[in-house]
């Protein structure tokens, strides 16, 4: 990947804090849910519940597809990305505390939490490693997308 693409997929990933998660439950839907995650270069991480649908769905199959995005009023000032990721979960007890200390970073203007951050004895973190990604820029025309192979 060219460093043009790659400072616009880290740029993209800085602007944002949530992104849409769809896992394959075991009827073969998709099941898409809307997470926060943080992000180190390119990998991304996010946390559910313990006995979530998405937990439960990534044991099984750790195939992933998230988009992140925004609302915009010009249809030609569209911009996103798309991954196909694989999911795991986040085992090593000193990497899960630093993603925990990471994600209240990606919100600085609000109120302190009216509880406690979860330890990772309580939630399910997860490492999201992009294998494509799709760089959508509508401003070099309609539905204009990049695509990187990872």
């Amino acid at each position: 990947m060219d460093d043009e693409i790659r400072r616009k997929i880290l740029a993209l990933l800085a602007q944002h804090r949530i992104m849409t998660v769809a896992t394959v439950r075991p009827d073969g839907w998709p099941q898409a849910t809307t997470v926060g995650y943080v992000n180190e270069g390119l990998t991304l991480y996010f946390l559910c519940g313990l006995e979530s649908q998405k937990a439960k769905n990534l044991a099984r199959d750790d195939r992933l597809s998230l988009t992140i995005d925004h609302d915009t009023a010009d249809l030609m000032a569209i911009t996103g990305l798309s991954m196909a990721a694989r999911a795991h979960a986040v085992d090593d007890r000193a990497q899960a505390e630093k993603v925990l200390r990471m994600l209240p970073l990606k919100y600085p203007e609000a109120q302190p939490l009216p509880m406690k951050m979860p330890s990772p004895d309580e939630v399910r973190l997860f490492r999201v490693t992009p294998t494509i990604i799709s760089v959508l820029d509508y401003s070099k025309g309609f539905g204009h997308t990049d695509l990187v192979i990872c």
